[in-house]
Formats: C-alpha cells, sequence, structure tokens
C-alpha cells in the first residue's frame, strides 16, 4: 500500500496535487513523501501534526506554516493573506481558493472592493455587535436602495457558485457590487445621527460585509 501511494505521488508538481498527496499520506500514518520539495515536505509534517494533536494546537498553528510554502508557489502575501486567513476546513480547498483569489485581484474593480472590504471591517469594528438584518423601509437615500437591491441581485448567484465550487465566478459575480458599493459611500452617511437610519446602514454593511468574505478576506488585497 505504501508503494501504492508512492506512485500516486511521484508526478506531484501543483500545489492541488501536493495538499491530495499529503493528506492521503496523513491519514494512513505514512510520512512525508521524500521526492516532494522539502517546503511541502515540511508542511506534511505539520498537517499530521495538526490532525495527531489537534486538541492543543489549533488550526491557526498549521495555516501560519502553510504560508511559506504556498508563497513558493509564486502566490503574493496579499493573495495567501486573503485566502488562508478564514482557515478552511479542508487543505484541499486551498489552491482553489487561491486561484479564485488571484483571478479576482486581476480585475479593474478588486482595488476599489478590496478597500470598501476594509474601510466596512472598520466600521463595523466600531460599531460592536452589529446584526446583519436590513429593513428596506428604513432605506432613504438612493444609493443604499441602490446597494441593497443588487446586493439582493448578486449575492445569491454568487452563493449558488461558491457552494457549487465555483470559487472563481462567485468571486467575479461579486465584483459587480464595485460600482454600488462606490455610490453608497459617496451619497450615504453611514453614521447618521437617527439612529434607526444608523442602525439600519451598519446592518447592511454587515450584511455586505459576510457576503463578500465567505471565501476569502478580500480586505487582505488593499494597498
Amino acid at each position: 500500500m505504501k508503494q501504492l501511494h508512492r506512485n500516486q505521488c511521484s508526478s506531484t508538481s501543483k500545489l492541488s496535487s501536493g495538499i491530495d498527496c499529503l493528506a492521503s499520506h496523513v491519514s494512513m500514518g505514512l510520512h512525508a513523501p521524500r521526492h516532494l520539495p522539502l517546503s511541502t515536505q515540511h508542511g506534511f509534517y505539520l498537517h499530521g501534526l495538526h490532525r495527531q494533536q489537534r486538541a492543543t494546537l489549533g488550526s491557526d498553528f498549521i495555516y501560519d506554516r502553510l504560508a511559506g510554502p504556498l508563497r513558493d508557489q509564486a502566490y503574493s502575501a496579499q493573495e495567501v493573506d486573503a485566502a488562508v486567513i478564514l482557515r478552511p476546513q479542508r487543505l484541499g480547498d486551498v489552491p482553489k481558493r487561491l486561484e479564485a483569489v488571484r483571478a479576482f485581484s486581476v480585475l479593474p474593480e478588486a482595488p476599489a472592493l478590496a478597500a470598501a472590504n476594509k474601510r466596512i471591517g472598520n466600521i463595523l469594528k466600531k460599531a460592536l455587535d452589529v446584526d446583519a438584518h436590513v429593513s428596506e423601509i428604513l432605506l432613504h437615500e438612493a444609493a443604499e436602495k441602490a446597494l441593497f437591491a443588487t446586493m439582493q441581485a448578486l449575492v445569491p448567484q454568487a452563493d449558488a457558485q461558491l457552494n457549487a465550487g465555483d470559487y472563481t465566478g462567485s468571486l467575479q459575480t461579486l465584483a459587480g457590487l464595485r460600482a454600488p458599493v462606490d455610490a453608497f459611500f459617496n451619497d450615504v452617511m453611514v453614521n447618521a445621527e437617527q439612529m434607526d437610519l444608523r442602525l439600519n446602514r451598519h446592518g447592511l454593511l454587515k450584511t455586505l460585509h459576510v457576503a463578500m468574505n465567505r471565501l476569502a478576506d478580500l480586505s487582505r488585497l488593499a494597498s
């Protein structure tokens, strides 16, 4: 059986194949395949250690040390951070997430949406305990109505693509939020004096933030 796994992994060259190979070896209690790059063997050891001692180490340990080998695959530090900061439950998902993040990062909408995502995160941190709920009755400004309408149209589509495994398509769908997000921040006072309007706008931003960050933390792409 060990010889079989050596043969199955002998042609490993891509990150996705490498991670699948590592996971397979760990599940069988085998040692790291010697033909793999040292950085990948190191990741194999850490992955095995995480599985054996998950009660004490936690996912931060493995993902913090996985970042180096991922950067060795020519991904930028920002792309790696965006993809792994959410700590995907399956290591095998990481390559697809990275490819989706990279494809998103070269879109013309990406810089503005990444910056907006970072701004939204800061607003929500200061607001504390924001409920991701929106009352359409309290949407008074044209820009917030337009943003909410666009979210209703695009977010379900992006969620469906994500759930189907089309990570790249999901982020590209969310890129369509760029124009209404820009208009919202240009035309709407988020922290309105009227408390119900302020809370509703915070809820709108929280809903947007959740939708935009299901796959990756896009704020990590902000310069």
